[in-house]
């Protein structure tokens, strides 16, 4: 199986190289190579090889074909126009590097909110050239490697291999995970670097690692970069589970957890971290600039919702979770369905509705008997939710999302 699937993987990629011409070649190289850290890696785990590499080399041959479909078509814009800023602001620094320009304030001290992406963008337009598809490339790989760190939390978690293949087939196939990982936004890393985030931590909660410190470390920083109110969450996420414990009290696993907290937050304090929280927070995090960011929302498209509702407010923010809530699980709806845009996710919310029985009965039974296991997920899943459920006014944005 796994022999055939790199032949078809082979054929796909010379079929993309000579569909999209000159800018194909050098991307599918690059996702080649990229692709090679990714079997070392399943290798050094040594974990259900067979399935993994069989499975990766499937899920990213589907998004190769949907992003090299989406390029050759020029449909860019249409599933995401944040992909042409990435693409001038990356070149941009590019430039700068090369000695063309001087780089932007924000730039330079990373000022700017969600800087990672475009010097992401610059760090491979410097090895292959400015080339759209290229950063498409390397999202369908993070897209199509996620599977690893999903297999690898559900196999710590659950202690059941068709568990962890099942966790893993949904994240290498779910429609919406392929689109988006397919495109040349961030959501491909920053849903791998979560995924990273719950696996390290999982490790610590079990033993201390340097290697694991690390690799936490390394992937909060990278969140920090492409969305700093997921860094915020999913570090607090973290040092909630190992405060509270994920595993059996004892001397010795509180004595652990204390030092893993505190190595953290000396290291982030290092990087500058704590000290730019407050401006952050300042600037972004009151109710009353989240008022604002909704209210655009819900006004700025024909697809916003709840252009009454005021969360400037503690009651009022607490107000919009129900609507909000509803719309972030459940839309669009079917009467909602006015354009080809939002058409062409019904297939897939009719299987996301078909499915969520199923999301209620697991997550019943990971409550009963693996809460503690399962704390960070719980804890970042649960305040990611609420602050989208406050946030979101705009029904394409919630279902992105």
């Amino acid at each position: 199986m796994n022999w055939i699937l790199g032949i078809f993987l082979g054929l796909g990629c010379l079929v993309i190289a000579v569909w999209v011409g000159g800018y194909g070649l050098s991307a599918v190289l690059l996702c080649l190579a990229l692709s090679g850290l990714f079997y070392l890696a399943v290798h050094l785990f040594n974990v259900d090889r067979k399935f993994l590499w069989a499975l990766y080399s499937a899920g990213l041959l589907v998004r190769l074909l949907v992003g090299a479909g989406t390029f050759v078509f020029k449909q860019q814009a249409f599933f995401g126009g944040d992909a042409f800023t990435y693409d001038t602001e990356g070149y941009a620094i590019l430039r700068a590097w090369q000695g063309y320009g001087p780089l932007s304030a924000a730039s330079v001290d990373g000022g700017g909110i969600f800087w990672g992406m475009p010097y992401l963008v610059a760090a491979i337009y410097a090895l292959v050239g400015r080339n759209l598809l290229a950063v498409q490339f390397v999202n369908a790989v993070a897209g199509a490697a996620t599977i690893l760190p999903i297999y690898l939390c559900t196999q710590h978690i659950f202690q059941n291999v068709r568990t962890a293949r099942l966790t893993a087939l949904l994240v290498a196939f779910f429609p919406s995970l392929i689109l988006w990982s397919s495109q040349g936004l961030k959501d491909a890393p920053i849903i791998f670097l979560l995924a990273v985030v719950m696996l390290a931590t999982l490790k610590l909660g079990e033993r201390l690692s340097v290697k694991y410190f690390a690799v936490l470390l390394a992937a909060l920083l990278g969140l920090l970069s492409l969305r700093f109110y997921i860094f915020y969450m999913v570090a607090a996420a973290a040092a909630g589970a190992f405060l509270i414990g994920m595993r059996p009290v004892s001397a010795q696993n509180l004595a652990r957890q204390f030092v893993i907290i505190v190595c953290v937050g000396l290291a982030l304090t290092q990087f500058g971290v704590l000290s730019r929280a407050g401006e952050q927070f300042q600037t972004y995090g009151s109710l009353d600039a989240v008022q604002r960011s909704r209210l655009d929302q819900a006004r700025s498209a024909e697809s916003g919702f709840g252009k009454d509702v005021d969360v400037s407010t503690t009651g009022g923010a607490l107000s919009a979770i129900p609507l909000g809530l509803v719309y972030l699980l459940f839309a669009p709806f079917p009467w909602q369905l006015t354009n080809l845009r939002q058409a062409i996710t019904l297939p897939e919310m009719l299987l996301w509705w078909s499915m969520f029985p199923l999301l209620v009965l697991g997550l019943w039974f990971t409550l009963k008997y693996r809460l503690r296991q399962a704390l960070p997920i719980l804890l970042f899943t649960t305040m990611l939710t609420l602050a989208y459920s406050i946030f979101q006014g705009n029904v394409g944005t919630a279902y992105r999302q």
